[in-house]
């Protein structure tokens, strides 16, 4: 499996910090931060409901 930021699109595989958490909405949806993204609160899309989060 790739560990793709669900916001900027790296590969965050083999970095220190990136979290990884199912959709807030949904459950159903698996979200990948890299940790710029979630230090600048880039938004994030689900692939599985669409919901859109910083």
């Amino acid at each position: 499996m790739k560990l793709i930021c669900s916001s900027c699109g790296i590969n965050v595989a083999g970095q220190e910090e990136f979290v990884i958490f199912k959709c807030p909405n949904c459950g159903e949806g698996t979200i990948i931060r890299c940790r710029k993204c979630k230090k600048l609160s880039r938004p994030y899309k689900c692939d599985v409901c669409n919901f859109e989060g910083p």
